[in-house]
């Protein structure tokens, strides 16, 4: 029986639309053109990096960062909000936690992202990142930590996410059960996908895996 569920970040609770448009103006590029490349890469299975070295040759990613945090210091600049909640996460959790299951946020993000995903106040019992945990997702050691926070055995946890490589395989092998969530590039992608199979649930929002776990 499921007692624990834990949610990825980008593209399962928070839409990083912003993001990606933020980022196309930081470089002098369309934001069509640029949103175009981050879902190309989600296609080709290529690192979101290569995406920023398409436009810019050379890009160093790090000192972009840097430079654009002295420049706008105020700015969300490549950070989220409350703003970027897709409108089904708190109603979603809410009813979730209402039913009974324990709820914990993990996924790979920069050491910012706890104070952000902190502040607005979500009804889980705890927020994780990879940054904190110095170990990033598919390794099994990030899935491990979620075991041992979520404080139950693995076959206990249903693990929520909208990639397959990052998120239900992983958490598959780790012995989790896994939904994966069909939004984001990835998550619209990766349900098409045969492997798609091995996931527990394929879901369009939390209103549905509310549902569906019944």
């Amino acid at each position: 029986m499921i007692r624990v569920l834990v949610f990825d970040v980008g593209e399962t609770l928070i839409d990083e639309t912003r993001i990606w448009t933020r980022w196309a103006d930081r470089l002098g590029v369309p934001r069509g053109t640029f949103l175009g490349l981050v879902g190309g890469m989600a296609a080709l299975d290529r690192p979101l990096r290569d995406a920023f070295e398409l436009v810019r040759p050379g890009f160093d990613l790090d000192a972009e960062i840097a430079a654009w945090r002295a420049d706008d210091p105020a700015g969300l600049r490549e950070n989220f909000d409350q703003d970027d909640l897709y409108p089904d996460v708190r109603p979603g959790l809410g009813a979730l936690r209402d039913a009974g299951y324990r709820l914990i946020v993990a996924g790979n993000q920069p050491p910012q992202a706890y104070d952000a995903l902190a502040a607005m106040n979500l009804p889980v019992d705890g927020v994780h990142t990879s940054a904190a945990w110095r170990v990033e997702k598919p390794e099994p050691g990030f899935f491990a930590k979620v075991s041992e926070v979520a404080g139950h055995a693995p076959e206990a946890i249903l693990y929520v996410g909208d990639r397959l490589d990052n998120d239900v395989l992983p958490a598959r092998k780790a012995g989790m059960r896994a939904a994966l969530l069909r939004r984001g590039p990835w998550g619209f992608l990766h349900a098409g996908r045969p492997e798609a199979d091995q996931a527990d649930l394929i879901v369009d929002d939390l209103t549905e895996l509310v549902t569906r776990l019944g």
